[in-house]
């Protein structure tokens, strides 16, 4: 019950890392505002049950962030915890393909919608004196090239930098920003890569860059949300956790001494 008593918002909660995280927070004791803008987020709500309150909203938009973060403090008199983990790809175009307004679309979600939460979660924290954690989704694509689009990378190596800026600007107010970095993970916004490697039998050529030489699932990056949320990671702040089976940990290679002896 590593978050027992505590009151946790989560965006993107229908489906992926959202969902799992739901799941795992409120078994570990949390009461959960989730939000996404899809229907399946009360199918989140209906799996956890009483602990759950499920909203349809828009995370690039102001007035629905407000709103969950009211509802936490109206439904249960605190917030502690914020997880902004909503995002979109935007697809895998050219810097040569994107239209301006295709660039905002991304940044606005991806960008503008975790600054959202820092600015209103972060202040209710601060307002209410005990703290709090918040954890921000960003993406091995925001750390060097090859691992999305270009506005995708870019809105993503935006929120490491968030993150590190937001710690520094709440400093003395005991809450803690820090964002996760995921690889290759199996969820609605990878569903036509695994689905394309189901089909062709080639499941095995998933994810093989990094030295785990597999993808990700959902619950693996709930288990590292978990941790920054919770007291457990009381002395990690401003921080960007890669959680990528240890793609980031090297740039490309053609050569690798797995089963050789390095000379």
């Amino acid at each position: 019950m590593r978050l027992e008593g505590k009151v946790a918002i989560i965006t993107g909660a229908g489906s992926g890392i959202g969902r799992a995280s739901a799941l795992l927070f409120a078994r570990e004791g949390a009461k959960v505002i989730l939000g996404d803008m899809s229907e399946a987020v009360h199918d989140t709500a209906r799996a956890i049950g009483d602990a759950a309150t499920a909203m349809q909203i828009d995370a690039g938009v102001e007035a629905d962030v407000v709103k969950l973060v009211a509802t936490a403090r109206e439904k249960h008199g605190r917030l502690d915890i914020a997880f902004a983990n909503a995002g979109i790809s935007g697809g895998m175009p050219g810097v040569f393909d994107l239209t301006p307004e295709e660039w905002t679309e991304v940044l606005r979600v991806n960008l503008i919608g975790p600054w959202l939460m820092v600015k209103h979660a972060g202040k209710a924290m601060w307002d209410a004196g005990e703290g709090g954690a918040i954890v921000l989704t960003a993406s091995v694509a925001g750390i060097r090239s090859g691992a999305g689009g270009p506005a995708y990378s870019a809105s993503k190596a935006g929120v490491i930098n968030l993150a590190a800026v937001s710690a520094q600007q709440l400093s003395g107010t005991g809450v803690r920003v820090n964002a996760i970095c995921p690889g290759l993970t199996e969820t609605g916004m990878t569903k036509p890569t695994f689905d394309y490697a189901r089909g062709k039998g080639v499941m095995d050529k998933v994810g093989r860059l990094n030295p785990l030489r597999r993808a990700a699932q959902p619950d693996e990056l709930a288990e590292v949300a978990l941790f920054l949320a919770s007291d457990a990671a009381s002395y990690v702040n401003g921080q960007a956790i890669a959680v990528d089976g240890g793609l980031s940990s090297s740039h490309p290679v053609t050569r690798q001494l797995t089963g050789q002896t390095a000379v």
